[in-house]
């Protein structure tokens, strides 16, 4: 089981979402906490780099995070619309 941590500009930003798509966050939360950093059934997931990943939770918004395999950390450090996202 991978511990998970959320920003606080990624909560932040979670007022700001529709509710649908706050749901679809949790449960890719639920998907991080249980699998790990990688979630290949999420729609677009890709990794970005080195440790970091992200996912469409639909077409307008996106979630990224980070993975530190060594502690079995991860820190979603962004959940808004896909035209801000940090990448």
């Amino acid at each position: 089981m991978w511990t998970v941590r959320i920003r606080k500009k990624a909560v932040k930003n979670l007022d700001r979402l529709p509710k649908n798509v706050k749901q679809l966050f949790f449960l890719l939360l639920e998907d991080l906490k249980k699998e790990g950093p990688v979630q290949a059934t999420w729609m677009n997931y890709s990794k970005l780099g080195d440790g970091d990943y992200h996912c469409h939770l639909n077409y307008r918004y996106v979630a990224c995070w980070k993975a530190n395999k060594e502690t079995i950390t991860i820190e979603v450090y962004y959940a808004g619309s896909r035209e801000n996202a940090p990448y």
